[in-house]
């Protein structure tokens, strides 16, 4: 139930408008984990969230930070989450989902009753997609207080072909059986068994409640309903070994060990020799030889049964070996690589080791999977903090380049920043402003003369220099007149281009000013920046000291974690290994004990023959 968690909230945080993603780092948090990248997806978001970038998606982001932590285990972090959304008054639909998940981890963790409260303050604003799941979760509350009517009637609203809904029914038959219900959860188990399965998954499903509907007749001496039961399992099936098995033995109570000999001896002769329904068999075999009389085949297959177990004995030794020297793990991961630590990876091949299918049962079971799983993230945790260690290390020649690059330039922008050019040209400034304000307060437009007008000025006055000179010269009688009217044009085009050349004045000293002001604004944080830079650094100097001290303050706890994990997941798989041995020598004993029988058997019936002889 936990890894489906942060899935469905993740499609549900989407559900509305998948199309708009108004902040760009909650979509590339989607991203990430629908890529798999589940580390990466909530250490993004995490992070996202300290710098506030994703607040147009604040309630969906938390909903989904939370199922990520549920995903991964971390339970108490999820409720909290979920706890402290519903606290803040989220939106209605948010309101629900966290309600929800808060009632899905509380039912994992056991408590039953806060579970039911957290589900009836679910109201009606689920996506339709999580109904199903609703559904079942209050059924497994029901079954948690035994009331298996009350699961079997919500279960009903299911669709019949669901695969969630079956499942849930499987367990309510298996709870109902254990209950002492045998005629209910017969029915619901029965109901299992012949539903339609169009996926390989809903086969092997319909299979397993075949088989215990078969092993529970058998247990209740209906052996008629048992291979009626057991006939339905595939032969392709995972079960069909124990469903031979247990044929077999339905056959034996019904008085007919002709026809247990024959799935017994499809075990045997078939099947791999490893497997707890074939070890069972060989000793089944012997048995129903000896109940139709024939003892000397009966005699050879308790012993060819009793020399199979001492090599599967021998062969299990190997495996515990292999097991214990770490050869199972690496060989699992070899297999099984993944970049990132996540509750939806799961085991997908088996490791090239002696004896491979003894692992197939100890693969199966659910506590060697999670407790594998949590080795294979202490791991990554471990490669995670190594590299972080590494990094810091770069952090830290960063801030030494940073720290000499400073203190080798300070110098230099000091002497930059302490000449007197800048007060120069403010004062420069200062004078063209007041010599601007009397030319426009003049309206002088002599004042923004260009270098070829002032010749042509300088020439009118040498000129009239010279007839003033010349006095009533005849030779310069029309020049006055021509003097008068060239001053007055250029006079005229003065005045005519005055008010753009002030405009123009006034627009450079303004660019000038700012541009003093811009300096002495640069200066002004420069000097700011010479008081603060040093303790930045500082700053920075000691979050690199704190960080790298935790971080490698972690790498020696987590390694110790998990090579004590890895103890923990070792002796998982060597304790199911050592069951097997345990049956082995139980079927050995009881195979030589059969074989002790047959000779008894076989000397009284040599005395009988001698005392009847004359």
């Amino acid at each position: 139930m936990a890894s489906s968690a942060a899935v469905g909230i993740a499609h549900a945080a989407e559900a509305p408008k998948p199309h708009v993603i108004v902040d760009p780092y909650y979509g590339d948090t989607l991203f990430q984990f629908f890529q798999d990248r589940y580390f990466t997806a909530i250490t993004g978001l995490m992070t996202s969230q300290h710098f506030n970038r994703v607040s147009q998606h604040a309630d969906e982001a938390e909903l989904l930070r939370g199922g990520m932590l549920l995903s991964y285990g971390m339970h108490k972090e999820a409720g909290e989450v979920f706890a402290q959304l519903i606290d803040q008054g989220a939106t209605p639909p948010v309101r629900d989902r966290a309600w929800f998940y808060l009632a899905k981890i509380r039912y994992q963790r056991g408590f039953i009753e806060q579970a039911e409260d957290a589900m009836a303050r679910v109201e009606n604003n689920l996506q339709p997609e999580m109904q199903e799941e609703r559904v079942l979760l209050q059924a497994q509350l029901l079954m948690a207080r035994e009331d298996y009517a009350g699961a079997a009637k919500v279960l009903e609203t299911l669709t019949k072909s669901s695969t969630a809904g079956l499942y849930a029914r499987y367990n309510l038959g298996v709870a109902m059986v254990r209950a002492g219900d045998n005629a209910g959860g017969i029915a619901v188990l029965d109901e299992v068994g012949k539903s339609p399965a169009p996926t390989e998954e809903l086969k092997a499903l319909r299979d397993k409640a075949n088989v215990a509907l078969g092993f529970a007749a058998l247990a209740d001496e209906k052996p008629e309903a048992a291979r009626a039961f057991l006939e339905r399992v595939r032969l392709s099936s995972m079960l069909a070994n124990k469903a031979l098995l247990g044929f077999g033995w339905a056959s034996t109570a019904l008085k007919q060990p002709k026809q247990a000999l024959v799935p017994w001896t499809e075990l045997t002769n078939s099947r791999d020799a490893s497997d707890a329904a074939v070890l069972e068999a060989r000793i089944a075999v012997g048995f129903a030889y000896a109940e139709v009389g024939a003892y000397g085949q009966s005699l050879e297959r308790y012993q060819d049964a009793i020399s199979a177990f001492e090599r599967e004995n021998v062969a299990l030794d190997e495996s515990i070996g292999s097991i214990r020297s770490g050869k199972l793990l690496e060989g699992l991961l070899d297999k099984n690589p993944g970049d990132e630590m996540g509750w939806f990876w799961n085991i997908g091949e088996l490791p090239d080791l002696p004896h491979a299918s003894h692992l197939t049962q100890v693969l199966a079971r659910h506590e060697f999977q999670e407790a594998f799983k949590n080795w294979r993230d202490l791991r990554f945790l471990t490669k995670n903090l190594q590299g972080w260690a590494d990094a810091l290390s770069v952090y830290k020649d960063m801030l030494a380049n940073r720290r000499q690059a400073y203190a080798e330039r300070l110098p230099s922008v000091r002497a930059r920043a302490s000449d007197g050019r800048l007060e120069d040209l403010a004062v420069k400034g200062a004078l063209l402003a007041a010599e601007l304000a009397s030319a426009e307060n003049d309206a002088d437009g002599l004042a923004f003369a260009d270098a070829t007008e002032h010749d042509l000025l300088a020439r009118i006055d040498n000129v009239r220099q010279t007839l003033a000179r010349m006095g009533a010269d005849p030779e310069a009688a029309g020049a006055p007149e021509r003097l008068r009217l060239a001053a007055g044009a250029l006079t005229w085009r003065l005045s005519q281009k005055y008010p753009d050349r002030l405009w123009q004045a006034r627009k450079a000293l303004n660019a000038a000013d700012a541009g003093i002001s811009e300096v002495r604004r640069r200066e002004a944080e420069l000097a700011q920046a010479q008081r603060d830079e040093p303790a930045k650094q500082e700053q920075f100097a000691a979050r690199i000291a704190e960080l790298e001290a935790n971080v490698r303050g972690m790498i020696p706890r987590v390694a110790a974690l998990t090579l004590e994990q890895q103890g923990q997941v070792q002796e998982l798989a060597v304790a199911e290994l050592t069951r097997q041995k345990e049956r082995l020598v139980a079927y050995t004993t009881q195979a030589r004990f059969a074989v002790a029988q047959l000779y008894d058997r076989a000397a009284l019936a040599r005395n009988a023959d001698d005392a009847s002889k004359p």
